[in-house]
């Protein structure tokens, strides 16, 4: 939900406004959300922003009143947007919401977003980090590339998040209400109640092979979904290739890899596409390379399909281990 654009922010008690944040949003959990967005061509996106925003930040938990806030709000005229469509459940009440918003301030909870045509490895580098430092606070950035074809005028904009990192979601997720730990136990007997036993059956076959060449495994916490990542860690770096969820889903996780080495390369990660479009039951879209595309697990109830699969998966494994 929109707050306002340009929000004013002082530096001191009673002060005026000594910055002018980009876009200041709340969302449904009543968290604060900084948006500054940078050109790539602005040299000040690889270090002075940081510290902009890190400035914003400090300064919005402290001096930002739940009140103003509420005023800038409804002063805007792009807020068209009630308070009530944030929330899930129909009958909660807006005062609520906004005494959460207060709650949120004070602890700190707020959430600092960088968005850019491109995110330099630099830059990824301290979001990368800083979000995996800070708590409750929460770090990401956002690239949007913008694709246009000459022969149509047609426009595609397609992004990536980067610092969302395997180990910074897990130690943020214990703050998140009302969340489920799943286990291999409860993620098998949910596949099986939800999907059926074949299904359930490919994806116990991915988790062996997982067991084997990307041991570390994460459970989710979802409140509806389970899910397991199979992960490896590799110089220091996480990488991770698909995600399975209870849903019957498998998500290839193209956006993560996008920014680590050796998959940052576009070139590799549409090798990997065209590997996994090889199967017969898997049709990815080009477009959606750096995305996270899915498909379900009844793609692969052939036992070659699922072979083939794995092939790809050690494929990948390689290409992270390779010198």
């Amino acid at each position: 939900m929109l707050v306002a654009r340009e929000a004013s922010l002082a530096s001191e008690e009673d002060g005026a406004g000594r910055w002018s944040v980009d876009h200041l949003f709340l969302d449904q959990d009543a968290v604060p959300t900084i948006v500054e967005v940078k050109r790539t061509t602005d040299t000040r996106i690889r270090r002075e922003v940081v510290g902009q925003m890190l400035d914003y930040a400090a300064n919005g938990v402290v001096y930002w009143s739940v009140d103003e806030l509420r005023a800038q709000f409804e002063a805007n005229p792009e807020s068209e947007q009630d308070t009530s469509d944030l929330l899930e459940d129909p009958d909660a009440d807006p005062e609520e919401f906004w005494r959460k918003v207060k709650t949120n301030l004070q602890a700190g909870k707020a959430r600092l977003i960088f968005v850019s045509d491109e995110i330099p490895d630099e830059l990824r580098r301290i979001v990368e980090f800083l979000n995996g430092q800070m708590d409750p606070a929460e770090v990401l950035a956002v690239e949007i590339k913008q694709y246009t074809s000459q022969d149509s005028g047609f426009r595609t904009l397609v992004t990536r998040v980067v610092g969302q990192t395997v180990e910074a979601q897990q130690k943020k997720m214990g703050a998140v209400r009302e969340r489920r730990q799943w286990d291999e136990s409860s993620f098998f007997k949910e596949l099986e109640t939800r999907r059926d036993v074949k299904e359930a059956a490919i994806a116990r076959g991915i988790l062996d092979w997982a067991k084997k060449c990307m041991p570390s495994i994460y459970w989710g916490r979802g409140r509806v979904n389970g899910v397991f990542i199979p992960g490896l860690s590799h110089d220091t770096i996480w990488h991770q290739a698909i995600g399975v969820a209870t849903n019957g889903s498998i998500e290839v996780q193209f956006q993560y890899m996008s920014g680590k080495l050796p998959f940052d390369d576009e070139v590799r990660r549409l090798d990997m596409l065209r590997r996994l479009n090889g199967i017969g039951g898997i049709d990815i879209p080009e477009y959606k390379v750096g995305l996270r595309p899915s498909f379900f697990l009844s793609a692969l109830h052939q036992e070659a399909d699922l072979r083939d699969f794995l092939k790809v998966l050690d494929w990948f494994v390689q290409e992270v281990r390779r010198p």
